[in-house]
């Protein structure tokens, strides 16, 4: 029985080898960083929003009947109040997303800012930016109806585009935002629901895999 053992140890060392030689390969080439809360914390910041702005619309509306024209000054007032909703919730999901990431790299002892990182920002932010400079060109013009499916879309190909500097997780959440606005573009007068099942519903359930898969022994 010892001899047996004896064999089988170069055996079980290389191996061993050959996981850190790997886990050390996706340290370098892959941001490992990115908290399952992160997602969760954006998910639930993205229903509060879209709550909020549901409550917005359903007080503006109400102030209206059939027999009512609708005033241009509320109408941009109301604009103004849904895109700062909207900046509000932006400015918290990524705020508490980039705590609860910090706090990962500092337990793992790795530096959230390096040359993955960089890359994963940079491949991240030419969709974003793109899809950003669309959406404001829409509003320019008062076009609110494909605004829920851009955000969607171009936040998926972000997304996408993204992951291969860090979880591939993240490019099947990519892919079902991409999905979502598209099927969105059919249903229009649904936009806000469509956002929240996006950016709360499917941010929830990622982040909850995320730590499930990753970090669910760390915490252990």
């Amino acid at each position: 029985m010892s001899e047996q053992n004896q064999s089988h140890s170069p055996d079980q060392e290389s191996l061993e080898t050959l996981r850190d030689i790997k886990r050390i390969m996706e340290r370098s080439s892959r941001f490992l960083s990115l908290s399952g809360f992160s997602g969760i914390i954006a998910g639930i910041c993205a229903l509060a929003g879209a709550w909020l702005a549901k409550y917005k619309l359903e007080q503006y509306y109400s102030r209206y009947d059939e027999r009512t024209f609708f005033d241009g000054h509320d109408f941009n007032d109301l604009k103004n109040e849904l895109l700062l909703i909207a900046g509000i919730v932006l400015v918290l999901a990524l705020s508490l997303s980039f705590f609860f990431t910090w706090r990962k790299a500092k337990r793992s002892h790795v530096s959230i800012w390096n040359h993955t990182s960089k890359k994963l920002l940079v491949n991240m932010i030419i969709p974003l930016a793109a899809g950003g400079f669309f959406i404001l060109a829409m509003l320019q013009y008062n076009d609110w109806r494909f605004v829920a499916p851009a955000c969607l879309v171009f936040y998926g190909l972000a997304l996408v585009n993204s992951s291969k500097y860090t979880f591939t997780d993240i490019r099947y959440l990519g892919f079902l935002e991409i999905i979502l606005g598209l099927i969105n573009t059919q249903y229009i007068g649904y936009g806000l629901y469509f956002w929240a099942a996006g950016f709360g519903v499917l941010h929830i359930v990622y982040g909850i895999i995320m730590w499930w898969k990753y970090e669910r022994k760390q915490t252990a």
